[in-house]
């Protein structure tokens, strides 16, 4: 697949250009170059991205970082039995417990919510740094959702995180999946609190809180390029003659 040529493959984290200083170095330069393709477009064109990530694995299969972009790549175009392969060799390459919650989540993408569960509850969990706990605790609320138990969800949810006043980078997405499990469940006052919450916290438009807090509040955005082409479309209509006052014009 074509990379850009200003695309070098120094862009890289260090710690995985030092995990490619295993390969050759011309080998090691064609891998890292796949590897920011595949951070670049994971979130645009995660379809694009998994195409590079299958040449990064082809050229590096034994390389734990290359595993693992492979396994969020296949993850972003939800293929969740390949992500999870992916991510599995990955923590036998590093012992890192790090993927744990990603790895709860392709078991729910593969209709095992009850796995999730039980990863939940697994003692890897507690070796999960605060980010990962937090992961964990959404992937948790979102099985349980799965199985028709939005009350523990709810309940799963609730934490001295979720409590907590400072902003953190998983608070707006905590909130965000409080409020939604709590409209869900019909409490929409409540709901539309920890939305307003989220929307406080959100400084890098990561949710759509915003858009789900004026729904609730009746709000209805109108796009101006839509608005602006239907009355293009109005003004073309009422200029244009009828097909009697074409005929009649030509007569003169």
């Amino acid at each position: 697949m074509p990379i850009p040529e200003e695309v070098t493959g120094d862009e890289i984290d260090k710690d995985v250009r030092q995990e490619l200083q295993s390969l050759p170095k011309t080998l090691a330069e064609d891998v890292a170059r796949n590897l920011v393709m595949v951070a670049r477009l994971l979130d645009e064109d995660p379809e694009a991205a998994y195409g590079y990530s299958r040449v990064a694995l082809r050229l590096a299969s034994r390389v734990a970082a290359v595993r693992e972009a492979a396994g969020f790549a296949a993850y972003a175009n939800q293929k969740y039995s390949e992500a999870l392969a992916e991510f599995r060799a990955a923590r036998r390459m590093t012992g890192s417990v790090e993927l744990w919650p990603v790895m709860a989540d392709c078991e729910r993408g593969l209709g095992r919510p009850e796995k999730a569960l039980d990863m939940a509850g697994a003692p890897e969990v507690h070796k999960l740094d605060k980010a990962g706990q937090v992961e964990m605790r959404l992937v948790a609320a979102g099985a349980r959702r799965d199985m028709g138990q939005l009350d523990a969800a709810i309940v799963t949810l609730q934490s001295p995180e979720l409590a907590s006043n400072s902003v953190q980078p998983w608070t707006a997405r905590l909130r965000y999946a409080y409020a939604d499990a709590l409209l869900a469940a019909g409490r929409e006052q409540e709901a539309r609190e920890w939305f307003a919450k989220a929307v406080e916290s959100d400084r890098d438009g990561s949710t759509d809180a915003s858009d789900r807090l004026a729904e609730l509040d009746g709000v209805d955005f109108v796009d101006a390029l839509d608005e602006d082409e239907s009355e293009d479309e109005a003004g073309e209509s009422r200029g244009a003659p009828s097909d009697d006052e074409a005929e009649g014009d030509g007569k003169g």
